[in-house]
């Protein structure tokens, strides 16, 4: 068999694309704001991991020219070899600092993170249990790891602890979950974790990309707003979401960060992360520690899109995060309700399988301390309006 010939059978984005209601790879012609232009067209981004708006923050741009001025575009090789620079070492610094961890490290992505530390720390005759509904990244760093991965029910401590109690007493165990889930909006139960983790000699990793920023003083995250950031083992974080820019890290004790230095490939074998990034999210750092007006602006934009998408007779699960979803269910209809807000003017993102389990299609929708009382309100009535004309609401 020719190992193109799957390829060459699979048509299903081609008669996504003929029928219009192909979601990804949309070119924006714009910055990354509240509102962005698309094939020429203005419409309200309801749909960015850009939870504190610093993409375009004047200080955060600034910061990076100079940064290019510097350094030039690129360290040309990996941390572990020529990739270091100065601005590395200050940016990891100032996160463990900031989290309260005796070390950080810096990776070129968040899924970098995920893949390098989970499948660095987990050896044959490991275990690691790893929430159903984790993020991608967690799951092929889990495949990447010689140890087995035991997926458990989503946020089910019962379920959790009832799989810990069936392993080997000698075998070590990680717990890994995200603290925001991405899709869905959840949010974890650190301390309950944290009591199973304890109980069964487990550490817990927490996946903080989509709470950091947003969750707890300082931005901090879930697992500091719930008030368990020094009992958390370790702490992922990324800069592709409320940083604004792109990259990764990990921070924990020095012993474990250091062993994650030296044997993790994907931190070995890539090259750094690009001076203009590093220097991006320094200042985004500091933006971030002193945000509380942006915080609060966020969370009011939240509750009043709560509360409206509920009133209209959305089903948004069980989301407490400025990520809501739209359950839509079926596939093609999420689809097809994708394109008529996007012809409305609200650009979203639609999540099919697999992406979500069988029919549980749905348009994940998020929120910026930068969308103005206009733009929600219009966001608003034109899903309303969508949503009883597909009848996805009545």
């Amino acid at each position: 068999m020719d190992l193109f010939e799957r390829c060459y059978e699979w048509k299903d984005w081609k008669v996504a694309q003929q029928f219009g209601f192909y979601p990804y790879f949309t070119p924006i012609e714009s910055e990354a704001g509240p509102e962005v232009i698309i094939d020429g067209q203005r419409r309200i981004m309801l749909g960015s991991n850009n939870y504190m708006g610093l993409t375009n923050h004047p200080e955060v741009k600034e910061a990076a020219i100079k940064a290019v001025e510097r350094y030039g575009s690129g360290c040309t090789g990996s941390r572990f070899l020529n990739g270091t620079l100065d601005i590395h070492v200050e940016l990891e610094q100032a996160l463990a600092e900031w989290l309260g961890k005796e070390a950080a490290l810096v990776f070129t992505t968040g899924f970098m993170v995920n893949q390098g530390a989970i499948s660095s720390l987990i050896q044959k005759g490991d275990y690691i249990l790893s929430d159903r509904l984790n993020h991608a990244s967690i799951v092929e760093g889990c495949r990447l790891a010689s140890g087995e991965t035991i997926r458990y029910k989503h946020n089910d401590l019962e379920d959790l602890e009832k799989t810990l109690q069936e392993l080997p007493p000698d075998s070590g165990r990680l717990i890994v979950a995200d603290a925001v889930f991405s899709a869905e909006g959840s949010v974890a139960d650190v301390g309950g974790m944290l009591e199973v983790a304890r109980r069964h000699g487990a550490r817990l990793m927490m996946d903080e990309a989509h709470s950091l920023g947003v969750f707890g003083p300082e931005g901090k995250g879930v697992s500091a707003d719930q008030g368990h950031l020094d009992e958390v083992d370790l702490i992922m974080g990324t800069f592709s979401k409320s940083f604004g820019g792109v990259g990764g890290f990990i921070a924990g004790d020095l012993e474990v960060i250091m062993w994650i230095k030296h044997k993790a490939r994907t931190m070995i074998f890539s090259a750094s992360l690009p001076p203009a990034s590093v220097a991006s999210a320094r200042k985004a750092l500091d933006l971030i520690r002193k945000a509380d007006d942006r915080r609060a602006t966020l969370w009011r934009n939240v509750k009043k899109m709560q509360e409206g998408l509920r009133r209209i007779g959305y089903n948004t699960g069980d989301s407490t995060s400025q990520i809501i979803p739209l359950r839509i269910g079926d596939d093609m209809r999420c689809l097809q309700f994708w394109r008529s807000l996007y012809d409305g003017g609200v650009f979203t993102n639609a999540f099919i399988a697999p992406a979500t389990p069988p029919g549980g299609a749905l348009i994940r929708t998020s929120y910026m301390p930068t969308h103005t009382e206009a733009m929600l309100d219009e966001s608003l009535t034109i899903l309303e309006q969508v949503g009883k004309a597909t009848g996805v609401v009545s």
